[in-house]
């Protein structure tokens, strides 16, 4: 096994205070069909909308939201925009990973200060039910981090958008909030990013895998985890080592054209629940060889879940000093082999299943061989 160090804790003050997601926006095709599509199969309610009834003339939005997941899916209404543009280039994808700050200017100013690039400048917006300040700054690629200030505001969103008036609801799946966001940047970016979240948002690095210990016979990647003071944001940055054959990293930058969010883990406190409801409305997961449960219990442990009924629904467990988790990927959610879901239930473990990496990859190669990318 390669180097996979979990890096202990610093009792440090926090230079950038982020109290966690405020939302992800994706830039999409249809954000209508999205927004539905996230109703049915993921147990999300759409909330809110902004477009041209609402004197939004050049994009239509959607939010939708389970317990703390709040995702926004914004499409373009002209094709000369910015957003036709990028859905043209990427696909549907990761627009904007926001975060939420206590004072959106002071946050803003400070992160420009230590060199962050500006994606807008502060700007407040205001209705009855008060203001909410944003700002952006850049990141990977075309992704950008919002920082939105809403201590203000108690109307169902944010100004611009009003309650969705169409048939929203549903009963969920048991997604809680958003556990960790992954991005993947060209090869030698990684570093690159490390030292941007550290210097700019005071994030600490948690953990780093090398080539050898993220590897199978074909490819391999580098990863290391970034996390602001509190830990309720994390960002693992992926970058392709070589090997013998396109990593899934180096596909994934083919296809979306350049880096971006590869995928996003939302945390369950159920995941034997949630997977099969989302199995049951038509997600379908990675799966891994039946023999990796064969030494489950040889390799992390008692756990409290059944294994046969993991081994039925293809969840991975992996255990570290804190405890163990059960995840489970999910196959790309557009027809490019990009975006994907991780669906998390973290039993202690602070960790990111590093014992399933193997397996995972000879997964994801599988399907690679399928689209014949490889």
């Amino acid at each position: 096994m390669g180097t996979a160090t979990l890096t202990a804790p610093e009792q440090v003050t926090d230079t950038f205070p982020i109290n966690g997601t405020d939302f992800i926006e994706f830039y999409v095709g249809n954000a209508k069909q999205a927004a539905q599509f996230y109703r049915q199969v993921f147990g999300y309610k759409i909330l809110a909308y902004r477009g041209p009834e609402t004197g939004t003339r050049d994009r239509a939005s959607y939010v939708i939201v389970q317990d703390k997941v709040r995702i926004i899916l914004t499409t373009a209404l002209r094709p000369d925009s910015e957003i036709a543009t990028h859905v043209h280039k990427h696909g549907d994808g990761v627009k904007d990973i926001a975060l939420w700050v206590d004072d959106a200017r002071t946050s803003f100013k400070l992160a420009v200060e230590r060199g962050a690039q500006p994606a807008y400048e502060p700007k407040s917006l205001t209705d009855e039910s008060g203001e909410v300040v944003i700002a952006g700054i850049r990141t990977y690629g075309e992704t950008i981090h919002s920082l939105v200030e809403r201590r203000n505001y108690r109307g169902v969103f944010m100004p611009g958008f009003v309650p969705f008036a169409g048939r929203g609801d549903s009963d969920g799946v048991g997604l809680k909030y958003v556990d960790h966001c992954v991005g993947n940047v060209e090869l030698g970016a990684m570093n690159k990013w490390v030292k941007y979240y550290a210097d700019i948002l005071g994030f600490k690095q948690l953990i780093s895998f090398d080539d050898k210990t993220i590897s199978t016979e074909y490819s391999a990647l580098m990863s290391k985890v970034v996390a602001n003071g509190n830990g309720r944001i994390k960002f693992p940055l992926n970058e392709p080592a070589k090997g013998k054959q396109k990593s899934q990293i180096d596909e994934y930058l083919e296809f979306y054209q350049g880096p971006g969010c590869q995928h996003i883990a939302i945390a369950t406190d159920n995941i034997v629940d949630t997977v099969t409801r989302l199995r049951d409305n038509g997600v379908e997961f990675l799966r891994v060889p039946g023999t990796y449960y064969d030494t489950v219990e040889q390799r992390v442990g008692h756990i409290d879940e059944d294994v046969k009924m993991l081994r039925e629904l293809g969840i991975l467990v992996d255990r570290d000093e804190e405890g163990y988790l059960l995840q489970i990927f999910s196959k790309p959610m557009e027809d490019r082999p990009t975006l994907f879901y991780e669906i998390i239930q973290r039993k202690g473990a602070k960790s990111f299943g590093a014992g399933n990496f193997k397996a995972l990859f000879e997964a994801l190669e599988r399907e690679q061989e399928l689209g014949v990318n490889l």
